[in-house]
């Protein structure tokens, strides 16, 4: 994609008061983010990795901190709640395991959600379905690893 149209593909994410003043990364297969655009307000858009499907997010400051933890396999912040858009939906590899590789047709595609990272606690009554959530509902995903977080369809 160009950059254009990977500035689109991230401003997808989320809102468009959020997404228009939101900075705007592309991540490469590494890894590395790269800053397509410099925002203003506590929000980073990023495009769809590179990853099979398509998944572009928007996280605030708490939640990018939480997916850097993700992403460099280190522990998520504490204290600090963060919240995520992921309005264009998602597709993930496993519901169970934050660092399955993404295997060609094996992925569940998610509906548009928000996320709520870092709780200090997961509300009980979220369940934690493992391997097949009911993506209509509110469910927790990665639970019981230091990744676990809140699933919040919004269709």
């Amino acid at each position: 994609m160009t950059d254009d149209q990977l500035i689109e593909n991230a401003m997808s994410a989320a809102p468009d008061a959020v997404a228009r003043n939101a900075t705007i990364v592309a991540v490469d297969a590494s890894g590395h983010m790269r800053t397509l655009r410099q925002g203003t307000n506590n929000f980073t858009c990023m495009a769809d990795d590179p990853s099979p499907g398509n998944n572009p997010m928007c996280l605030d400051r708490n939640a990018m901190a939480w997916a850097e933890a993700w992403m460099n396999k280190s522990e998520p912040p504490k204290g600090k709640v963060g919240f995520g858009y992921m309005l264009a939906g998602g597709v993930t590899p496993s519901n169970v395991d934050p660092f399955a590789e993404p295997v060609e047709g094996a992925q569940a595609q998610e509906p548009p959600h928000v996320m709520i990272f870092s709780m200090p606690e997961l509300p009980a009554d979220y369940p934690s379905p493992g391997t097949e959530p009911d993506m209509t509902q509110p469910w927790v995903m990665w639970a019981g690893t230091p990744y676990e977080h809140l699933m919040i369809p919004v269709q």
